[in-house]
């Protein structure tokens, strides 16, 4: 057992097996007394975690993880405490791998579940290699101003005020912790505060003893005087005894044991004993404050403590996010808006409609899809023309290269969602993405009122095809069937449809230059919803704009052609065709 102090500003700790509480209460206690250093330094765990966060005040911290004590002890040489939270079958050989390490100078066992054989073994192991371990079942320690162990004395506000951000002149040692959260409290009130609290645990038979602390306590100048408590279970006061009457102790102990049955170790036999070897004991436990308070004062009346002005201020602990809301004392803005849904209140919203509403009124997907995408409800034959999008680009067959990229990947065994986004990468303006270009160029066109020949002619000029113009199969004697059904019906329910009617001359007018170049889907499309947009009512010029330039419309077709795209990888992966030839069997290879 080692003759001084346990602890410093400067102590550093491993801890074994990941507690988040108790650490972080270590760290707000480092941070509340000024240290410069975290007094954790790593954490000893099976978990596959690299680091755990902290907070160091307001800063944030990573504590590295390590998966043994040996690594982190060669890691960390200058961490010499570990604190154990192991469980019932790790804790002793945890404890006595940690006795073994070099570095390692104290061990606290937090752990409930400790044999006595296995207790004996422990000190023997510290005795052989001069550690000191706290425990097993000790509620931890604590050197006011410069270390804590876990979660003793409890939160932050207890520590404050106890006075434990600051070193005063009492040395605490106790048994366990069902009454040293009120001593902690009652030093603080009745002298100038704790120098060093331990706890030894409850157990009959602790590695180190009362009388342990109060011989090593004895030999701390800072210490002035010492307070015991002792607990229901074993005669360890005793220990403290014989140390008395061998003068060993010479500063005052205010003590007070506590009973168990049997004559020899009840209370008053303790008592009695401790008070005739020299401690200060009270006649009641109620009366234990006064006892320490007067001797305290009597060493302040003798010069052996002087009082000083309380110079030292706490750090101010930040306090956690998540606290400080639910007190009502910060507000934070949202770091993601929407507009589309909700899903806070009884059941999901889509932009305010609930969705048992919805389905009790039949609503459709192109209703879903107005709700989620332009946020408002449009008219039947608004939704209805979305959904016949949607249908009719479902799929264009497997050689489209959308669906020949998903097909591939499919029969290279990957899983679903990498076939889709492997068909949906190949999406732009040769293949299905020319509907929002179609839009946004036929309707600067047509609301400029130039002619379908100086569209057409500006374009070539620039070297920029007309999107939505063209297909490799269709042309003017065998047009897409496609296009042919959305205007049959947008000429049948919508109000108006000049932007179609443009596409058309414009058609007309490319017609006369090959045979192929018709108004294809995207062209049809992209013609029909600014027509839908401007026809409905509900939008402004402004939110047709945006809608065109947001790449709304190309979303119809990323929509309506997913549908196909997993179609495709589910039929590759009923059949479960290998993949055929490799590409380079496919390359020319030229000088």
């Amino acid at each position: 057992m080692t003759n001084g102090q346990l602890f410093s500003r400067t102590t550093q700790a491993l801890f074994y097996t990941y507690k988040q509480l108790p650490i972080q209460q270590m760290l707000d206690f480092d941070f509340l007394c000024g240290r410069e250093t975290p007094s954790v330094a790593g954490i000893i765990s099976p978990s596959s975690h690299k680091f755990h966060k902290f907070f160091f005040g307001q800063q944030e911290i990573l504590i590295p993880v390590y998966s043994s004590i040996e690594v982190a002890c060669v890691a960390h040489p200058n961490a010499d405490v570990l604190i154990n939270f192991a469980t019932f079958g790790s804790v002793v050989a945890s404890s006595l791998a940690a006795l073994k390490q070099p570095t390692i100078r104290v061990v606290s066992i937090i752990s409930e579940v400790v044999s006595e054989s296995d207790t004996k073994q422990l000190i023997a192991c510290a005795r052989v290699n001069n550690k000191v371990v706290i425990g097993p079942t000790n509620v931890g320690g604590i050197q006011a101003g410069a270390f804590k162990i876990g979660d003793t004395v409890g939160t932050i506000e207890n520590i404050i005020h106890c006075k434990l951000y600051s070193p005063g002149s009492v040395g605490f040692v106790y048994k366990s912790g069902e009454l040293s959260n009120k001593l902690y409290n009652t030093i603080a009130c009745a002298t100038d505060g704790i120098y060093e609290g331990i706890s030894i645990g409850g157990y009959v038979l602790p590695c180190s003893t009362l009388s342990d602390h109060v011989l090593r306590f004895n030999n701390i100048p800072q210490v002035k005087m010492m307070v015991v408590l002792g607990e229901l279970h074993g005669s360890d006061e005793f220990s403290i005894l014989e140390a008395l009457k061998q003068g060993k102790v010479t500063k005052p102990i205010v003590a007070w044991g506590a009973k168990i049955g049997g004559e020899v170790n009840s209370a008053q036999a303790k008592n009695k004993a401790l008070r005739e070897a020299g401690a200060v004991v009270p006649t009641s436990y109620e009366d234990f404050e006064a006892a320490i308070k007067e001797t305290f004062d009597k060493l302040v009346v003798e010069g052996k403590i002087t009082l000083v002005k309380e110079l030292i201020s706490p750090s101010q602990i930040p306090e956690d996010f998540n606290t400080a809301i639910r007190n009502g004392k910060v507000r934070v803005p949202s770091h993601i808006i929407s507009t589309i849904s909700d899903e806070r209140g009884k059941e999901p919203c889509y932009a305010g409609v609930a969705v048992s509403s919805i389905i009790e009124q039949g609503y459709g997907v192109g209703d879903v899809i107005s709700l989620l995408w332009f946020k408002r409800k449009l008219p039947r034959y608004c939704a209805q023309f979305i959904e016949m999008c949607i249908m009719l680009c479902a799929d264009h067959g497997p050689c489209a290269s959308g669906a020949h990229n998903a097909i591939v990947a499919s029969r290279a065994g990957k899983d679903t969602v990498s076939c889709l986004v492997s068909g949906l990468l190949t999406i732009g303006p040769r293949f299905g993405g020319a509907i929002d270009d179609a839009a946004r160029y036929f309707k600067d066109a047509c609301d400029r009122n130039i002619t379908p020949y100086e569209f057409v002619e500006s374009m070539k000029k620039k070297g920029i095809r007309v999107p939505g113009i063209g297909h490799r199969i269709k042309n003017r004697d065998n047009k897409d069937k496609r296009v042919e059904m959305l205007q049959k019906y947008a000429r049948m329910h919508f109000p108006c449809v000049k932007y179609m009617e443009y596409a058309n001359e414009v058609e007309e007018y490319t017609l006369s230059k090959a045979n192929n170049l018709i108004l294809n889907i995207d062209g049809a499309i992209g013609s029909l919803f600014l027509d839908l947009l401007v026809g409905s009512g509900m939008f402004t010029e402004l939110d047709v704009d945006e809608i065109v330039q947001i790449g709304y419309l190309n979303g119809l077709f990323i929509l309506a052609r997913s549908i196909g795209l997993i179609g495709h990888t589910f039929d590759q992966k009923r059949l479960k065709q290998p993949l055929y030839r490799h590409p380079w069997e496919d390359v020319l290879y030229t000088k």
